[in-house]
């Protein structure tokens, strides 16, 4: 199976990563050691141009690591067929220890990579590398993260065996399994749906606060990051269940397959990059008081705002559109 063409990318494009982000981490570290922009040493001159050279390559790097997100899953929904008892992605990760470790350190990363970008645009448009310190120590916090994500996803290519038994994600995501998956498919519908409606609601108002005054931008980086997490157990929990039709069937990957539209790419897309925008209104917050970012930073964070909303608004448009369309009821 190595030798699956989407296998085959995401292998060549982690190793690529890897490579890059451990050539940048190397630098990162004499750029948090030796940089000093007063200085007009040999040394400085040479951080200079190699922290030009750098952001571009690990901005295209960090795109696809975002990406790659995607297509890890679609990999793995892919590659059902080849495994007996699996239905989709669910029971491809469950081949070997490794697949559910490295979607979540893949999730965890596109929420990092993504801040990291905006960090760094942020950091091109002042005069005086403002950020520059703040960027290569977020750094080397994700070139860490990566790079066991790099291992595991090898891990989990290499022990993918034909022959293993999996589960379904019937079984995976019952509210009778004790684990995880299980606990989240078993919270109560009507509270989940008060809670998933009210924080969207919330966090719209916070966020149209924070647009129109420039205030309560921390609280809406918190209600967004917040949102998140309860929109995505609502996934699991209730919204899945309106496009399955199916009061039992609490998969979240399913909705990725051609029987649903592909719906899910699109739950997720939105979901993720609200996600990765309203983390990223908080993360610039400290450095507004900066001289040369005092009117770039404001109104970075006013557009972010509203990528926020807009794509929060979409996920919540569809699946109340799904709710109100299906005959299927709870």
């Amino acid at each position: 199976m190595i030798q699956h063409p989407a296998i085959l990318a995401l292998s060549v494009a982690a190793l690529l990563t890897c490579f890059m982000l451990a050539y940048a981490a190397r630098y990162g570290t004499r750029i948090l050691e030796k940089w000093d922009l007063h200085s007009g040493s040999e040394l400085q001159l040479d951080l200079e141009r190699r922290t030009y050279l750098i952001s571009v390559i690990l901005s295209y790097m960090l795109v696809f690591q975002i990406l790659s997100l995607f297509l890890y899953i679609f990999t793995a929904d892919n590659l059902h067929s080849q495994f007996t008892g699996a239905m989709c992605a669910a029971g491809s990760l469950g081949v070997n220890s490794y697949g559910y470790p490295v979607l979540i350190l893949k999730i965890v990363n596109c929420l990092l990579a993504g801040v990291w970008l905006i960090i760094n645009h942020v950091d091109t448009r002042g005069y005086d590398y403002p950020l520059i310190k703040t960027k290569y120590g977020l750094l080397n916090v994700l070139a860490p993260l990566i790079l066991l994500e790099a291992v595991l996803q090898f891990a989990y290519f290499l022990n993918l065996k034909a022959d293993v038994i999996t589960s379904c994600c019937g079984s995976l995501f019952s509210t009778e399994k004790h684990s995880i998956a299980g606990e989240i498919a078993g919270l109560p519908n009507g509270p989940m749906q008060l809670a998933f409606f009210g924080m969207m609601a919330v966090t719209a108002s916070v966020g149209i606060f924070f647009y129109l005054r420039g205030k309560g931008g921390g609280f809406f980086s918190f209600f967004s990051s917040l949102t998140f997490i309860i929109a995505a157990a609502s996934l699991v929990s209730f919204i899945c269940l309106y496009f399955y039709e199916l009061p039992s069937h609490h998969c979240p990957f399913c909705i990725l397959q051609k029987e649903y539209s592909y719906i899910g790419y699109a739950l997720y897309a939105t979901l993720l990059g609200g996600a990765i925008s309203g983390l990223g209104v908080g993360a610039l917050k400290p450095f507004i008081s900066h001289p040369s970012l005092s009117r770039v930073i404001p109104a970075i964070q006013h557009r972010l705002t509203l990528v926020t909303l807009v794509l929060y608004l979409l996920f919540t448009l569809i699946v109340t559109w799904r709710m109100l369309t299906t005959s299927f009821r709870l």
